[in-house]
């Protein structure tokens, strides 16, 4: 995260990064305070002064079978499932089923990965 926010600073001409917004998949299922704290960490030991703020994006799925739309419940899964599909999102598909016709053909809409949403700085 830290080397991307360096990328995007220096093709946008920036000599100061000010602020990053980071958006974070449910299904990664990322220990947020761990995240940050590896941030703040990571950012001292570049000398940054960034401000980072996080933001969940709710992950949702649509059936392939009948078009139903369903919203992940981490709940439903057994915690070696849960760590199944935070290590691997895709496997998603061997634990879940559709909960209108129980089909276990569906796509992920969205709720998976980690990017910069946005990032301000100073030129």
């Amino acid at each position: 995260m830290i080397s991307a926010v360096f990328k995007i600073a220096e093709e946008r001409g920036l000599r100061r990064v000010v602020e990053v917004k980071i958006k974070i998949g449910e299904l990664q299922q990322i220990d947020l305070d761990a995240f940050k704290l590896a941030l703040s960490q990571l950012s001292q030991q570049y000398s940054m002064d960034v401000k980072f703020e996080f933001e969940i994006e709710k992950a949702e799925f649509k059936c392939k079978a009948c078009g139903n739309l369903w919203p992940f419940n981490r709940d439903e899964l057994k915690p070696e499932e849960q760590e199944a599909v935070h290590i691997i999102p895709e496997v998603a598909h061997a634990f879940l089923r559709c909960p209108r016709c129980n089909s276990p053909d569906f796509k992920i809409v969205r709720g998976r990965g980690v990017w910069i949403e946005s990032l301000r700085g100073e030129r």
